[in-house]
């Protein structure tokens, strides 16, 4: 089993689709937004003809009104594993969505689904007191939880308190009882971003990319379905949840590139915080990194599997 692990913009899509191409893989997408039928530019989701070319699974898979959790990611992603096993080609699971990776690995129980309504009343109650007071209310419900999330992280702060409201109990004392983890050997491919400035350039580049490619054209499609609004986790992604606040008319062209810009450094912040915690001796920099390293990594993992 291969995971291809990095944070946004280190180059996994390109290097997934050149391993799956030279050693017969299919790719399983370890990302919360690929799912969404619809949102193709902002995801950075593969091309057809790249989907084409390579077997990928877990893209285009739900309306942007679904919802869709680790536990869903967890038992679909293990069901593909055992199909692509039984086919006789090796499964590399990629992507950007670490909990997914985490979930997939160790085990993760059953939480539950989102619940619209209640998010968005958080959502009216961050607004007017922002999401440190809120975050101050979960130190005081669970303080384990607390601890590891940013005052500033929004979406973590929402799904913590919204576990806690619809069960009564700390979202951390349900990640303490854990199903099994996946039984079979695990090999990581790391792509890490030491220079952040190079990785903080990329990302500037490939916001200005999409919206070039069509990402506000793509977001005012969405609106106009009718049955969206950005509450929802799939209108949350980054780029996307500032492309509607722009829309909406509450910041302007300039103001929205940086709001997205900085939401994603963000995101790459703790996305390699992350990566920093697993195994050492795994990763490898994104800027120069050998393939022909990464071939014989794969080579090995294959001759253990």
């Amino acid at each position: 089993m291969l995971l291809l692990m990095g944070a946004t913009a280190t180059g996994k899509t390109e290097l997934a689709l050149e391993l799956g191409a030279r050693f017969g893989i299919d790719i399983i997408s370890v990302d919360s937004a690929l799912v969404y039928r619809g949102m193709d530019i902002g995801t950075a989701k593969p091309t057809a003809a790249a989907r084409a070319a390579v077997p990928h699974h877990l893209i285009d898979i739900l309306e942007p009104t679904e919802s869709w959790s680790a536990w869903d990611f967890v038992a679909a992603s293990r069901e593909l594993v055992g199909r692509i096993d039984a086919r006789g080609r090796g499964a590399l699971l990629t992507g950007g969505t670490m909990l997914y990776f985490h979930a997939f690995e160790h085990g993760l129980n059953r939480l539950p689904p989102a619940d619209t309504g209640l998010r968005a009343r958080l959502e009216r109650e961050a607004a007017k007191r922002g999401w440190p007071a809120l975050h101050a209310r979960l130190a005081e419900l669970d303080p384990v939880s607390a601890a590891r999330i940013e005052p500033a992280d929004a979406q973590r702060i929402q799904r913590a308190l919204e576990v806690h409201e619809l069960t009564g109990a700390p979202l951390s004392r349900l990640h303490a009882r854990r199903s099994e983890g996946y039984p079979g050997p695990v090999h990581r491919i790391i792509l890490d971003a030491p220079d952040r400035a190079q990785l903080h350039a990329r990302i500037e580049r490939r916001f200005i990319e999409m919206l070039e490619a069509g990402l506000i054209e793509e977001v005012e499609r969405l609106r106009a379905r009718g049955d969206l609004h950005p509450a929802l986790p799939s209108m949350r992604a980054v780029g996307y949840r500032q492309v509607w606040r722009h829309l909406d008319g509450e910041t302007t062209r300039a103001q929205m590139i940086d709001e997205a810009v900085a939401a994603t450094r963000q995101l790459a912040k703790r996305q390699l915080t992350w990566l920093r915690k697993q195994p050492p001796g795994q990763a490898v920099d994104c800027l120069s990194y050998r393939k022909d390293d990464i071939f014989r990594q794969v080579d090995r993992a294959f001759e253990r599997v």
